[in-house]
């Protein structure tokens, strides 16, 4: 592979281990050889690192398949899907799925990733409808400014939202960062 087939949310083998490419920039300065900057991100422990890559340095794709499945239930042992094709139960070690699965809800379409047909994590849609369960009311004189509040979604998550958000409101959050964006109309 060509460093300038590096792309974001390309998955490579780096020190015989699969990870995603979560940030890249390609970097010539005078007298010097471009380099590729890039951020990774380990798709089986999460774990993120800082890499230049010198233009002419071997990168071989890792072999990974992405699969569709459904998200079924997680408990003490693990987080458990559905592969919509072959109606196989694929069960995913807690450690693996444990900052996703507050955006996991009953029926919910994910990507499973296969690394040697071991599946190894999953990949959220970019961005989820989550049912308000819990809402303070909001308060007379606050709103000047970008003002928020904390609310409980139907999946234990908790974000900051605009203070009009009530309890019962389906609201949008993008999974990459737990952020509020936008209300959605019912």
């Amino acid at each position: 592979m060509d460093l300038n087939d590096m792309k974001i949310g390309t998955i490579i083998l780096w020190e015989n281990q699969p990870v995603q490419v979560i940030w890249s920039n390609r970097m010539r300065t005078a007298q010097r050889k471009p380099v590729m900057q890039t951020k990774l991100r380990n798709v089986i422990t999460g774990k993120q690192y800082e890499y230049s890559f010198k233009f002419g340095e071997r990168i071989d794709e890792a072999d990974v398949v992405r699969e569709k499945a459904n998200f079924l239930y997680a408990d003490a042992e693990g987080t458990h899907f559905m592969n919509n094709e072959t109606f196989e139960t694929v069960d995913i070690a807690k450690e693996v799925t444990q900052e996703q699965e507050a955006y996991l809800k009953e029926g919910m379409e994910v990507s499973i990733l296969r690394f040697n047909n071991r599946p190894v994590s999953i990949e959220l849609p970019i961005k989820i409808e989550l049912k308000v369960t819990e809402a303070p009311p909001d308060t007379k004189g606050n709103s000047g400014g970008n003002v928020t509040k904390p609310v409980k979604l139907e999946t234990g998550l908790s974000v900051n939202a605009p203070m009009f958000i009530k309890e019962g409101d389906m609201i949008r959050i993008d999974t990459r960062d737990g952020q509020y964006v936008e209300r959605v109309s019912q």
